[in-house]
């Protein structure tokens, strides 16, 4: 399947399968490598506290901004493309109590829709490679940062050309088809005003995920063989092929994934 030419119809894509019940059997409730884990360490490389409001871009169902809200006690917006996945996200956070510190807005991570100078970080997981111009969501970014702001990113990066198996829509949605060296990640941020202060290597996560990716897509595949699950319109062979190339693309070590932490410029602290 071709990945779509116009941007906002490959938007509308990958909102449609980050909120399909598909995904949902898939991925479970962490949409990224790592976990809680490696949110964490976003979390304490950004210096979160009670004091700092936080802008989680493309949040899906909030598991990352709510579990910020709970360990660090700081305030969370999160915006997501997917209507379905913001209205699912309020729901949890008003179940789960987390209401006053956590809201969720359906937005655009290329044209937010907040006044400039809001928040003091924003975070973004496993989603800057699936934005069409990730120039113009670096600039929204630092626009939507105040003086000394800083943002906290983790994504999939690549080294080299992306094989044949690795391209298409479904590549594009699971973030391999646009992936790009960490180089390229940290000089958007650099263009946008940032300097880079922090970027580690967490490949582990990666090859992790990938395995259990691999082994949830047999067993949804044998609940769907044997009628205990309605998944119309999957295509099972397309997906294995993917998490097969993507696996032997990361024991290669041509994809991996990187935690980048950078700073608006020329200003000391929030």
């Amino acid at each position: 399947m071709t990945a779509p030419s116009d941007p906002a119809e490959l938007k509308s894509c990958c909102a449609a399968l980050y909120q399909s019940d598909f995904a949902r059997l898939l991925l479970g409730d962490t949409f990224h490598p790592g976990g809680q884990r490696l949110t964490a360490r976003l979390g304490e490389q950004l210096g979160l506290g009670p004091a700092v409001r936080v802008l989680d871009v493309a949040t899906g169902k909030g598991e990352s901004a709510i579990f910020l809200a709970r360990q660090f006690g700081c305030e969370v917006v999160g915006v997501d493309f997917g209507p379905q996945n913001v209205q699912e996200a309020n729901s949890i956070a008003t179940a789960t109590l987390v209401a006053h510190l956590v809201s969720f807005v359906e937005g655009d991570a290329e044209h937010l829709d907040f006044p400039d100078a809001g928040f003091d970080a924003v975070v973004c997981e496993c989603a800057f490679c699936t934005f069409p111009d990730k120039r113009a969501a670096a600039s929204e970014f630092a626009r939507v940062l105040r003086l000394g702001g800083r943002v906290g990113m983790s994504d999939l990066t690549r080294s080299g050309p992306l094989l044949h198996d690795l391209e298409g829509l479904l590549s594009w949605i699971a973030c391999i088809a646009d992936a790009r060296p960490v180089e390229e990640y940290a000089r958007y941020l650099e263009e946008a005003g940032f300097d880079v202060t922090t970027i580690e290597p967490h490949n582990n996560a990666l090859a992790e995920m990938a395995h259990d990716i691999q082994g949830r897509l047999l067993g949804i595949e044998l609940m769907v063989k044997l009628k205990k699950l309605d998944l119309p319109g999957t295509d099972f062979e397309q997906a294995k092929q993917l998490a097969r190339a993507a696996a032997n693309a990361i024991q290669q070590g041509l994809l991996g994934y990187s935690l980048i932490i950078a700073r608006l410029r020329n200003v000391s602290g929030w």
